[in-house]
């Protein structure tokens, strides 16, 4: 089965599969986030697909805020709809920025988007590197 990272924002949310085996993060497509629901019941269509880890955006001080209430509301929505699906909130500190700075100058729109999927890229890299060790 392969595992599904979600990161969650506003307006977009990026995605990344892992590969079968659980070893290998690959930046998959953003969605809106308003099509959130949409897109995952497609997905889950094509894909086999267990666990879904999702980022969960702490502040620097390991604090909750606006954003972390918000995704958490989208999960327990999600967790509601997808029953069956296993879902993991992640310590998703730094993802975005991690995202950001491979990138090259100004964005254009398509690569503002396309590094939301990095961001989840790296969400689920953490993730599979602790399961791996830890699990």
């Amino acid at each position: 089965m392969k595992i599904l990272a979600l990161d969650i924002g506003d307006v977009w949310t990026g995605t990344a599969i892992s590969d079968p085996m659980g070893i290998i993060a690959k930046p998959y497509k953003t969605a809106q986030s308003h099509n959130l629901f949409d897109f995952l019941k497609e997905l889950f269509q094509l894909e086999k697909i267990e666990t879904i880890v999702v980022g969960y955006p702490k502040t620097m001080k390991g604090r909750e805020s606006d954003q972390t209430k918000k995704t958490t509301e989208i999960v327990q929505q999600l967790r509601t709809i997808f029953p069956e699906k296993v879902f993991i909130l992640w310590d998703e500190r730094l993802s975005s920025k991690r995202a950001d700075t491979l990138r090259q100058g100004k964005q254009s729109p398509a690569e503002k988007q396309a590094s939301h999927s990095r961001a989840a890229a790296f969400i689920l890299t953490s993730y599979l590197e602790y399961k791996h060790t830890y699990a």
